[in-house]
């Protein structure tokens, strides 16, 4: 009879924590799964998920099972997983060919639907895949090894699952497609087969939210939004929902180099979510344990918020942006990494590259340039126009700021 008491206390105990978790997650929650999901899909065991390769399958099915634990319903074209073949051309000035047919590499998208019953829908997307042991698109200067992406894009593919818990308990009038998406890093392979052969109605969708490196919120809180100038809509409920004193830093342009593009290139309004360059970007030291997950919450609901507060919006009108594809075209490089979250006047250094111009320049990580050559450099895009007024074997002078005092050097490009 004790044996019985105690079982069926048991049974009833465990009933009302399981009754108990199936409500609106609470941040400590939220910041143990995410965490969680980080760890898993950047451990060393998933060999940095490039496509193709045993460990982006493992991150795939991991992926489709949590979808399922969340009573998410498949919307692949096999069950959660969308397979598609890239087959590579041996002329290097031909697109690669992406289908079902054919040799080639195979990744696959993961793909699951919360239905709310409605005539329009929202899709949240990130890349879950990342360059494996290195190669092409690796700034790692040693040996092969481990790239696991932790950042890169294990942050924003971990808060794609916490936007799935958090998003099922709200009444919305959108439907919600989760879509973790392969072969990004190969030159957004997975969302352009999607966009060319969804899986639902394109005509349905609303709008599509794109994170992608949302792990490093820096102590300014900074984080940016790409993408805002394309639907009205959206410019106006961003500081109203700013619970947490986000430094949002804003850019209108719908092409970037993430999921985004495929979807605004099919006159979709896109929002990409972003926090930051780092000097682990596409280097093995990209890992989990330099992830700010306590940051990674605060980005994951604002985004919730962005969703819940359009909610009640009409279908959102798109607006064709001005953008990068329209840049100037340089054929020479600085070899430093642009601080894209510095919104200051002139073009802030974040990193500098061994052996390239900047280092011999003199130039260091905080460094702000504030004229190259003849031009004065405000921001981003007219640093771009003043790099491309030079070639390789030129020489030009760069004025930049340094601990409030400005710096001369002489640049060899």
């Amino acid at each position: 009879m004790k044996h019985f008491l105690f079982k069926s206390s048991h049974i009833l105990a465990s009933a009302l924590f399981i009754a108990a978790c199936d409500g609106p997650p609470t941040d400590e929650k939220l910041l143990a799964t995410l965490q969680e999901d980080v760890v898993f899909l950047a451990a060393d065991d998933l060999g940095g998920r490039a496509i193709g390769t045993e460990g982006e399958q493992k991150a795939a099915e991991y992926l489709a099972k949590e979808f399922e634990k969340l009573g998410l319903q498949p919307k692949g074209t096999e069950g959660f997983f969308q397979p598609f073949t890239v087959s590579k051309p041996s002329n290097p000035h031909e697109e690669a060919v992406i289908g079902t047919d054919g040799d080639g590499v195979t990744g696959r998208n993961v793909v699951a639907f919360l239905d709310k019953k409605a005539d329009k829908t929202i899709v949240i997307g990130a890349h879950f895949d990342h360059l494996g042991m290195g190669g092409q698109g690796s700034l790692h200067r040693g040996d092969s090894a481990i790239h696991n992406g932790a950042d890169d894009n294990a942050s924003g593919t971990a808060g794609l699952l916490a936007l799935a818990e958090i998003l099922k308990h709200e009444e919305l009038k959108n439907n919600i497609l989760f879509i973790a998406f392969s072969g990004e890093e190969n030159g957004l392979w997975g969302s352009n087969y999607f966009v060319k052969n969804p899986t639902i109605d394109l005509q349905t969708v609303n709008y599509m939210i794109n994170m992608d490196m949302v792990g490093r919120l820096n102590e300014e809180k900074s984080l940016a939004i790409n993408g805002v100038g394309t639907s009205p809509s959206f410019v106006p409920v961003f500081d109203q929902i700013n619970a947490d004193s986000l430094k949002l830093v804003t850019s209108e342009s719908g092409v970037g180099p993430s999921d985004h593009t495929s979807f605004y290139l099919q006159d979709l309004p896109v929002l990409h979510f972003f926090t930051g360059q780092h000097e682990d970007y596409h280097k093995p030291s990209d890992d989990s344990d330099k992830i700010n997950y306590e940051g990674l919450v605060k980005v994951v609901r604002y985004i919730s918020r962005v969703v819940t507060t359009l909610d009640n919006e009409p279908k959102l009108a798109f607006t064709k942006t001005k953008d990068s594809s329209d840049s100037p075209r340089f054929t020479v490089s600085m070899g430093v990494v642009p601080d894209y979250m510095f919104d200051g006047k002139g073009m802030r250094v974040d990193g500098v590259s061994e052996g390239k111009p900047a280092q011999a320049a003199g130039l260091l990580k905080g460094d702000v340039v504030v004229q190259l050559g003849d031009s004065t450099v405000y921001d981003m895009m007219s640093y771009m126009r003043a790099l491309s007024a030079f070639q390789k074997g030129d020489s030009t002078k760069v004025v930049i700021e340094r601990s409030g005092q400005k710096v001369e050097a002489v640049v060899r490009f």
